[in-house]
């Protein structure tokens, strides 16, 4: 049996479409899908993963020993080799209070004194898709060869080299080879498979560098700007290695606006012609300064009728055709029509993955000369739309395209690989795909050629200049008309001639300041500087919104985006200037070339950051101070009722839990919990009690807005009575269950009348509403409640540890509350619907900090 591993489901199935004999057989190994078929009468079988199936992780903690000096103690107990500096103090400790230890530093506690050793800490890879990764496992243990098919760049290829290494711990003999594509059409798929390769392990370890040191900087400095103020929205403040030099970029522009003062001037327009050949013109000194010299530009055309023709000149200017697509103008382009860049990557992905376009990640800008440009032009041209221009196209003969600056030999730019039309695919995906294809056909396509006209006219002595331009021969803009202007068309002028002058109007105006980026500008700016990777700035940019720095478009700082950048500024600049950061990207794009090694690397970047974070650790007050204001507005909710002050997210000091509190605290004492999700505060007030209220997302739940006070009406929630206590009903005494909310938690449980003696209680989802049904669970004999939520009615067992649930089956499960859920409607002999998983434990905060920088 040949092993085929691709990056995610969708892949492995268009690959057994396109390679197999016949249609493929759809299978599960465990849970995970899977696609078997023959090929030359060979069992072939592919497997999906989903993206990275490992994680990089820091070890929970470091020991030191005289004889072994500093090593990392992994999760599973096991010792590796660490590269701690001498000067870092090593145990025995003078305290015992975390992160410190008998023998080391504990690393997963978020403590200041552990971050220079989190600099430090090794890293291991876990588990990240557990289930893929067993159905990985025993598929391999039965092939006789594998085949890593994953995308063919630096993030590919460690996604298939860390599925190999799974691999190979239970088959390590079995030869590897590698399919490189760039586009799921049969050709496409046929000529990777017919051409196998070796896996880049050059490549792949450029992909493990980059994890590891986004893992470092983003841990670290998360940690550093969390800990030295700890409150407000979800209370992480991120940053990193990419995104901090970013968010200065749009920082710094921001001051430059700031900093700017407008000067008033003065703009003449003049206004002529008639019998529907009107046009206007402006007087040729484009700006008066001096609001005394337009005025007398004014006093001396104000008596005029007529205009005399001074000057016409007219020249021809050529618009050459665009370069190819790559990823950066990709994104650039579709942001000027209302895309965002984290948008487009993520439809031209889909469109990728139905095989509609070539692969989205791509720098060249060249065509390959085995793409055959005919062919594609013959491919496209089923859409009614490019019908006509194609078959212009094909009647030239040879077809000739443009090139672009940057060359590379991985994948070709980014073209149609099928047709396409409205009727395929949702309006947004079309949109993309319309003018992917539109800008494969203008690379094709003869320049452009406009006709400029400047004609002077002379109104008492003053020159007025009008300017037209018309396109004279379309050229690419027949089939690209993106940022095409109207045509501004003259009337026919001769020199010596007079047209009619129909006044003239003055307005004053100011200068205005620098335009802030929009989504596409920021993109070209960072790969102009370095920062990050085709593949990672649409993700940047994302997580600068997400986390708040960011907002609207063109791009604004919010004032917690601005105090971050400023802080980071002052005390550590070399976070905040892209200098640092392109120079590592060029150390892992040697790594790729084979010019050095990634241990090198990482620890190059790992003393980097060290020597940032020397000069941080002892101006913690001031960041504090710097970042003060900024956290008491991103937490502001509304105003006390009690005293006035702000109502503001806070978190307790002994839990670290959040509730929202007064900043007049400890004189005011109010406070009022918050619900769990994620809590943004929005500035109308409660219409029923006028308090302030806050928009809360649960995990998988559309957002809504409550009020903050659990006495308002709209919290308030009958109690419903919804069976008997088997408890007590089996010692003899009857006693009802009694579903209720906690008017001071705002949690919704069912709680026996005589709980204070049987202490039966179970938990309930927190929103839906709740009916009765008069049933009993056959298992533990617990009441069966509907809970009807967007997502439909679900009949429930509301016990935490019933039985059934082990019955059910595994996709019966409800893993956040333990209990068994079905849809209220459905038959009893209809699959349970699978709820959501319960995390066994919170996400290490290394890797949610590491995620801040992930891209891919």
């Amino acid at each position: 049996m040949k092993l085929v591993v691709t990056e995610k489901n969708d892949a492995a199935q268009k690959i057994a479409d396109l390679l197999g004999a016949s249609k493929p057989t759809k299978d599960k190994v465990f849970s995970t899908p899977v696609y078997r078929f023959t090929v030359d009468g060979e069992e072939w079988v592919t497997i999906g993963l989903r993206g990275h199936i490992l994680e990089p992780d820091f070890t929970p903690t470091l020991v030191y020993k005289k004889s072994k000096g500093w090593q990392g103690v992994t999760v599973d107990g096991e010792t590796v080799a660490a590269q701690v500096p001498s000067d870092l103090d090593r145990p025995p400790y003078k305290t015992k209070r975390k992160p410190f230890l008998a023998d080391g530093i504990e690393l997963k506690s978020w403590k200041m004194d552990a971050l220079p050793y989190l600099v430090y800490a090794p890293i291991e890879k876990l588990p990240k898709e557990k289930d893929i990764i067993r159905s990985l496992k025993n598929l391999a243990k039965k092939c006789d060869s594998v085949i890593i098919a994953t995308d063919f760049d630096r993030e590919g290829e460690l996604i298939g080299s860390d599925a190999l290494s799974c691999i190979q711990e239970v088959n390590p003999t079995a030869p590897v080879s590698r399919a490189r594509y760039s586009a799921f059409t049969k050709e496409e798929i046929a000529q990777a498979f017919s051409n196998l390769v070796q896996l880049d392990t050059n490549l792949a370890s450029a992909g493990a560098s980059r994890q590891d040191i986004d893992l470092i900087w983003g841990a670290v400095l998360t940690r550093y700007l969390t800990l030295v103020k700890f409150a407000g929205y979800g209370n992480v403040r991120s940053s990193g290695r990419v995104q901090t030099p970013t968010l200065a970029l749009i920082v710094a522009k921001e001051r430059e606006r700031m900093a700017f003062v407008p000067e008033d001037y003065w703009v003449i327009q003049g206004s002529f012609g008639s019998d529907g050949s009107e046009f206007t013109a402006p007087h040729a000194t484009a700006r008066f300064k001096i609001e005394a010299e337009a005025s007398a530009v004014m006093e001396r055309v104000e008596k005029a009728g007529s205009a005399t023709v001074a000057a016409v000149e007219s020249k021809k200017r050529t618009v050459r055709p665009p370069a190819p697509f790559n990823t950066t103008s990709l994104m650039a382009a579709a942001a000027a029509e209302g895309i965002s860049p984290a948008r487009t990557m993520r439809i031209a992905e889909s469109l990728y993955m139905d095989g509609y376009i070539s692969y989205p990640r791509v720098d060249n800008t060249v065509y390959p000369s085995s793409l055959s440009l005919e062919e594609t032009v013959r491919t496209i041209a089923g859409n009614p739309a490019y019908a006509e221009y194609c078959e212009i196209l094909l009647k030239k003969g040879k077809l000739v395209a443009t090139r672009g600056k940057q060359e590379t030999t991985d994948h070709p730019p980014i073209y149609p690989t099928s047709k396409a039309t409205p009727d395929d695919m949702p309006a947004a995906n079309y949109k993309l795909y319309n003018l992917i294809a539109r800008r494969f056909l203008a690379t094709l396509s003869e320049a452009a050629v406009i006709e400029g006209t400047k004609v002077s006219l002379d109104v008492a002595g003053e020159v007025f200049s009008a300017r037209g331009d018309v396109l004279v021969k379309p050229g690419f803009r027949a089939i690209y008309p993106y940022g095409l202007k109207k045509d501004e068309q003259l009337p026919a002028l001769a020199v010596g001639g007079t047209v009619v002058f129909n006044g003239a109007t003055c307005t004053k105006k100011q200068t205005e300041p620098p335009a802030r980026y929009s989504q596409g500008r920021l993109i070209q700016e960072m790969e102009k500087l370095g920062l990050g990777t085709k593949s990672t700035r649409h993700a940047i940019i994302e997580r600068l919104y997400n986390v708040k720095y960011i907002q609207n478009d063109p791009i604004e700082p919010s004032q917690l985006g601005m105090a971050v950048c400023d802080a980071l500024d002052k005390y550590a600049p070399h976070i905040t200037h892209p200098e640092m950061t392109a120079e590592l990207e060029q150390e892992m794009n040697n790594i790729a070339e084979g010019k050095t090694t990634k241990g090198d690397v990482v620890l190059d970047s790992r003393n980097r950051l060290a020597s940032q974070l020397q000069a941080l650790l002892p101006k913690a007050e001031e960041v504090k101070e710097a970042l003060a204001d900024a956290v008491a507005a991103d937490a502001y909710v509304g105003t006390c009722p009690k005293c006035g002050k702000d109502l503001q997210i806070r978190a307790s000091q002994k839990t670290k839990s959040m509730f929202i509190g007064c900043s007049g605290w400890p004189d005011c004492d109010v406070t009022y919990p918050l619900p769990k999700g994620k809590i943004e505060s929005v500035p109308e007030l409660c219409p029923t009690c006028s308090m302030p209220q806050v928009k809360v997302t649960a995990f998988r739940s559309k957002p809504r807005v409550v009020c903050i006070d659990p006495n308002c009406a709209t919290n308030q929630e009958p109690d419903v009575v919804v069976g008997q206590c088997p408890t007590c009903k089996a010692a003899g005494k009857a006693a009802k269950l009694v579903a209720q909310r906690n008017p001071r938690t705002l949690k919704r449980f069912i709680r026996c009348e005589n709980y204070e003696e049987c202490e039966t209680s179970y938990p309930l989802p927190q929103y839906g509403n709740l009916t009765a049904t008069e049933e009993v669970c056959e298992h533990c004999g617990a009441p069966l409640v509907i809970v009807t939520t967007a997502r439909g009615p679900w009949k429930l067992c509301p016990n935490f540890d019933c039985p059934g649930k082990q019955k059910d089956g595994e996709d019966g499960k409800a893993a956040g509350r333990g209990r068994s859920a079905k849809k209220a409607s459905a038959p009893k002999k209809s699959a349970p619907k699978k709820p959501a998983k319960r995390s066994a434990s919170k996400k290490s905060s290394a890797n949610a900090a590491a995620e801040s920088e992930s891209a891919e």
